[in-house]
């Protein structure tokens, strides 16, 4: 037996060197499955940064309405939905969604 294994030691670290190889392209901090997931969070990571820059542009422009040049009907809008006020004759009604609130 021992000489089956002389004769066959080339075959034998190649065939470990091989399966050690596999497991490490396969698994491991710098493996592929690794990077796969590592490439599920970076698109989710653009998608959020891509969210967020739009929330960002629309509350500037709001900034601006409020600021640079006051825009009057904005701020009725803005005392509108936040104090519930209406002009005289107005009647105003509060409509609960319940559950779809964000």
């Amino acid at each position: 037996m021992l000489e089956k294994l002389k004769k066959n030691y080339f075959i034998l670290i190649i065939t470990f060197l091989f399966i050690y190889f596999f497991f490490n392209l396969l698994d491991g901090d710098r493996g592929l499955i690794s990077y796969m997931e590592k490439k599920d969070i970076y698109e989710q990571l653009k998608n959020d940064q891509i969210t967020l820059n739009s929330k960002i542009e629309d509350l500037e422009h709001k900034n601006s309405l409020l600021t640079e040049n006051i825009d009057l009907d904005f701020i009725e809008i803005l005392i509108r939905e936040k104090f519930l006020f209406g002009k005289k004759g107005e009647t105003t009604y509060i409509i609960k969604d319940n559950g779809n609130q964000k």
